[in-house]
């Protein structure tokens, strides 16, 4: 039984996600650049907001790579509105149709993109992420309902504040943009189970938030990835390459779903390369995890377990081991790995294309950081998320993901014989 909230948000975005499924792609991008506007006007409410939420999470002893993810600032706003801008100018999937066929008896079939309808997405401390997901939906001419986690309360509220009123200055439907307000546990356990209101759910967030929600949700859920990414640096490889995609993938932006939590090296180069990114990576800040091989190379390292493997970390925390082949480093990654993104670092064409083949993840690398799994980086503006399943989306999940096709056949009479 949904919640009085529940109810009323749905059935607002039912009617909401009718009308903006034939809007114009000219409505679509005067919203979304209204939008824009909009996030950079009402900077100091945004800002104020954030800073509530900013100090609760300080109190509550919030690590420093979540306290990254939750704040805002000037900076971070301004990109948060330049995604929106980016999306305008991104062609609109709707109405495209990918290919026409004639079938039996002469019959003309066409496949047509078409919105989802009402997108729901539970997400938590990362309140880019509501600016984000609004636009997108909305370019896709979906509704959305957004529930983000308690952390970013305020945060999240201001920001649905403004976009919502940006949307209903621009002629668009009320119910385009909604929030859950109700951050607990019962409630987000109900939107999982808003048959008839939501055609589809997507989870943002760290292990716990997508388990929850795929063991959970009665309706369909597009999984989006647990990161716990590998860098393995082959015998072959550039060592001074390898060192600064190393220090990318772990120290850019540890707090996020693509940066790397495991380092894997070949033991040919394992005397040379560990001293040398060991002192680098300590210099940033990054606590060392490693197996016995590598505590040989590296003093300041402390002892790896099993679940330091397994562990996305979203920290300055790195575990590490040393390889005794490529095909060593693969299993490892088959093991370990969410499918998410996995990168080698080698001049060996031959090993580079192994790798390629073998390793199976949403995005794999040869000679660069796994920080590049995004959707702005990869073109495809902002994403929903990075989808780690096979079904119908994998990968930066982009406007096209946020659409589904409906097959159109033109006829001449025809009757089935």
């Amino acid at each position: 039984m949904l919640n009085e909230e529940l109810r009323k948000k749905g059935e607002r975005a039912k009617e909401a996600a009718f009308l903006l499924s034939t809007l114009s792609t000219e409505k679509k991008n005067q919203a979304l650049s209204k939008m824009a506007s909009a996030l950079e006007e009402q900077q100091p409410k945004i800002l104020a907001a954030n800073e509530i939420d900013m100090a609760a999470a300080e109190a509550k002893g919030v690590g420093k790579a979540l306290l990254d993810r939750l704040a805002l600032s000037a900076a971070r706003i301004k990109d948060m509105a330049d995604g929106l801008r980016a999306l305008v100018a991104l062609p609109d999937p709707v109405g495209q149709v990918e290919a026409l066929w004639k079938g039996a008896q002469d019959i003309e079939i066409g496949r047509m993109r078409v919105p989802l309808g009402v997108v729901g997405i539970i997400y938590e401390a990362r309140p880019n992420v509501t600016a984000d997901a609004a636009g997108l939906c909305l370019k896709a001419g979906n509704a959305v309902i957004l529930r983000g986690g308690s952390d970013a309360l305020h945060s999240n509220i201001a920001i649905t504040e403004v976009l919502a009123e940006a949307v209903l200055a621009s002629g668009l439907p009320d119910g385009s943009i909604q929030l859950i307000e109700d951050t607990s546990r019962e409630t987000a356990t109900q939107m999982m189970k808003m048959n008839g209101y939501l055609d589809v759910l997507i989870p943002r967030g760290g292990a716990g938030l997508i388990r929850s929600v795929v063991e959970n949700a009665t309706v369909p859920v597009i999984e989006t990835g647990i990161g716990n990414c590998h860098i393995y640096v082959d015998s072959a490889a550039d060592l001074q390459m390898a060192e600064e995609i190393v220090i990318n993938a772990k120290t850019q932006r540890p707090g996020v779903c693509n940066a790397a939590e495991t380092l894997l090296v070949h033991e040919k180069v394992a005397g040379e390369f560990l001293p040398v990114i060991a002192e680098k990576l300590l210099q940033c800040g990054v606590e060392l995890r490693g197996d016995d091989l590598t505590r040989k190379y590296i003093s300041v390292v402390k002892a790896a377990t099993e679940e330091d493997y397994q562990t996305e970390y979203l920290d300055l925390i790195l575990a590490v081991k040393v390889v005794g082949s490529a095909e060593e480093a693969m299993e490892h990654i088959r093991r370990y790995g969410t499918k998410h993104s996995e990168a080698i670092v080698t001049e060996n064409y031959s090993t580079a294309r192994q790798f390629l083949q073998k390793v199976d993840a949403a995005a794999v690398y040869v000679n660069a950081s796994t920080r590049f799994t995004d959707g702005f980086q990869f073109g495809f503006g902002a994403e929903i998320g990075i989808s780690t399943q096979k079904l119908h989306a994998r990968g930066p999940m982009g406007l096209k993901e946020l659409t589904t096709v409906k097959h159109i056949v033109y006829g001449q009479g025809q009757a089935r014989k």
